[in-house]
């Protein structure tokens, strides 16, 4: 389900996230885990942001069957360093991330909805038993 290219040298665990991504869509999911220089490139070609991010996604723009939801990428300097900052595992943060970019596959933002992506991210970390996220740390 998920197909993980790690360019660190951190261990994923991708069968907790598969638990996550089970949840919300039966789709395939390109997880591409990079350090910040690389998110950097993306952001400034994707976004036109010439600075380092947490995550970014990118929505497959065709829906057939048998096609991937999107690609998700995340940057594990941004996991370490706020798994520090709030006290919990590298592998709880990257799971928020996750959540936070598996929403904005499925269509959720934050920036202009009116509150459902957060309230979907809140109901997905009491069920995963996670801490609250950036979205939910700054609502």
């Amino acid at each position: 389900m998920i197909d993980l290219e790690n360019n660190t040298q951190f261990e994923i665990d991708v069968s907790s996230l598969e638990d996550i991504a089970k949840t919300l869509t039966n789709k395939d999911i390109e997880l591409l885990v990079v350090k910040n220089d690389e998110i950097q490139i993306l952001n400034k070609e994707h976004r036109n942001i010439d600075k380092a991010t947490d995550v970014l996604s990118f929505p497959m723009d065709f829906d057939f069957e048998h096609m991937p939801l999107g690609s998700i990428v995340i940057s594990t300097d941004f996991v370490e360093e706020k798994a520090k900052e709030y006290g919990h595992s590298f592998n709880e943060e990257f799971s928020l991330l996750f959540i936070h970019g598996i929403l904005h596959l499925l269509g959720f933002d934050h920036e202009v909805d009116e509150g459902e992506h957060r309230t979907k991210e809140e109901e997905l970390i009491k069920e995963f038993k996670l801490p609250d996220s950036l979205i939910v740390r700054n609502s």
